[in-house]
């Protein structure tokens, strides 16, 4: 089972930076861990609350707020990275829908390649034992049948395409601006989506590529989208309908920056090409194009499936049980997600959900509203 926080011994709790409707939607996990909870705007704020050693401070992802190092080598307190966990939600973040799972990292956060962090050492350092193992691969059977990935919303369809035989090689499109990219990729290597695809060329020239943007650039949400002229010549098929599993299940290989697409791909067999150093690189279960990244220096060890998927998947995150406001085992929260995801795939609001404009923004309205007019958050 996954630890949970205890309530007994949780320290005080400082937030830094977070956006309101981030804190609206975090507060109740953040609150079932105990102690108490201040949300601040920045470091001075945080200061004034005078963090000691038994404190901890929280900023979201690799962000590093001015004066934070400072801040945490004078009052010995605890730095915790947060950030959405990999089995996120039915819906995107992007939309502002509250997240089902979390992690929190005190070493650094899973997408920094520059330094390790909590899963890497997971990843490294863990006696997996077989009883761990075998809950993995449930797990993992349990993904893999009921079609879950991060989001949970595009069409389960499968793709038109004819390869007329050749090698489908999927390409996965990331936001260009995340900082997964300007972490988990070499200065010199692939960093963009257009630079990937010429990669992808170069390597496999006689396949069919398949290229299917980013489901938040989909959505509008995020920048990062190629015009078409852009992939002329790179790729055969460019996916906009189609659901990235939809997309696995008629795919030979995948090719990536970083993108979670390719643990996705991990868990149902398809070979893996990386660009970049993603989480689940470097561990001999991919073939890695960025030997010479430090962060694949790091890792030596070599995991089996099960190794990687126990502790991303089981050691690493925090799962939420929204409806009984409280931690879950991460079978009980996939299950609720699925769940969701299924009732939602038999409404006649499903595609309103999933992909009309403005009933999206209606529902992000409705969460600013309560975050900026519903009850305080410092708590």
């Amino acid at each position: 089972m996954t630890a949970v926080p205890s309530q007994t011994d949780a320290p005080r709790t400082i937030v830094i930076g977070f956006r309101r409707w981030r804190a609206w939607n975090l507060r109740p996990m953040l609150r079932a861990q105990g102690g108490t909870l201040r949300f601040v705007r920045d470091v001075a704020g945080a200061q004034a609350h005078g963090p000691g050693a038994d404190d901890r401070v929280i900023v979201w992802g690799a962000g590093t707020p001015a004066g934070l190092p400072a801040l945490i080598a004078h009052s010995g307190a605890t730095l915790v990275r947060v950030e959405d966990g990999f089995i996120r939600s039915v819906g995107l973040g992007s939309d502002l829908i509250p997240p089902r799972s979390l992690v929190f990292d005190p070493c650094g956060i899973y997408f920094d390649a520059t330094r390790p962090s909590r899963l890497e050492q997971l990843l490294a350092q863990t006696a997996f034992d077989a009883a761990l193992c075998d809950r993995a691969a449930r797990l993992r059977a349990i993904i893999v049948t009921r079609g879950l990935t991060k989001y949970n919303i595009e069409n389960p369809a499968p793709p038109h395409w004819r390869s007329h035989g050749r090698q489908v090689v999927l390409v996965p499109g990331q936001v260009e601006t995340d900082a997964s990219i300007a972490l988990g990729c070499a200065a010199a290597g692939v960093r963009t989506n257009h630079a990937l695809l010429v990669a992808v060329r170069a390597a496999r020239p006689d396949a069919f590529v398949v290229y299917k943007p980013h489901p938040d650039v989909m959505a509008g949400n995020r920048r990062g989208a190629l015009a078409a002229r852009a992939t002329h010549g790179l790729a055969d098929h460019v996916e906009t309908g189609a659901s990235i599993l939809a997309c696995l299940a008629h795919a030979d290989e995948l090719h990536t920056m970083t993108s979670l697409a390719g643990f996705d791909a991990l868990l149902r067999g398809v070979p893996v090409v990386t660009h970049g150093m993603p989480f689940y690189a470097g561990w001999g279960l991919t073939h890695d194009c960025a030997g010479d990244h430090p962060a694949h220096r790091r890792r030596g060890r070599r995991l089996t499936l099960d190794e990687l998927v126990a502790a991303t998947l089981l050691l690493y995150p925090h799962y939420w049980d929204p409806a009984k406001a409280a931690f879950v085992a991460a079978e009980s929260a996939l299950a609720a997600i699925a769940s969701e995801r299924d009732r939602l795939r038999a409404s006649p609001a499903h595609d309103r959900h999933a992909r009309g404009f403005w009933r999206r923004q209606g529902r992000k309205a409705g969460v600013l509203a309560w975050a900026w007019l519903g009850p305080g958050l410092r708590d």
